[in-house]
């Protein structure tokens, strides 16, 4: 019996959200994890797609930010000067913003894509995700 878009509540769709994770149309990964992914969705779900030029990118800027974060604890250690520790752990958090929106234009492009292109409940899981992804990456 299928359920019309009048009965499913945003309530509903955001527990159902909370319960499957991310509602891309991706393969489960191995190994044993909490909030195991289900029928290819969720936590421990492996993208449906990775752009090579953005995955390399997010890689060179982590490596810079790990630099970055050994930096800001030597410079605790060292007493140094407060707003230049600040400024550094701003450089460290704008570092993480640009990976952050890098990996929202991968999922977008892939995972979102192949969610959106379905019925039902995985496309209504899809979009809640995804209002709930940019609130968190527009902060």
């Amino acid at each position: 019996m299928a359920r019309s878009k009048a009965s499913t509540s945003g309530t509903e769709r955001g527990a159902r959200s909370a319960m499957n994770g991310a509602a891309c149309g991706c393969g489960p990964g191995a190994g044993p994890l909490v909030g195991r992914a289900r029928d290819g969705v969720g936590p421990g779900a492996h993208a449906v797609g990775v752009d090579a030029a953005i995955k390399a990118a997010n890689l060179k800027h982590l490596k810079r930010i790990e630099g970055q974060v050994c930096g800001i604890a030597q410079m605790i250690e060292e007493d140094r000067y407060c707003a230049d520790i600040i400024q550094q752990a701003a450089a460290v958090q704008e570092s993480l913003r640009s990976v952050a929106k890098n990996l929202l234009r991968n999922h977008l492009t892939h995972c979102a894509v192949a969610a959106m292109s379905q019925d039902g409940d995985k496309r209504d899981d899809m979009i809640e995700e995804l209002l709930e992804l940019v609130a968190k990456v527009a902060r």
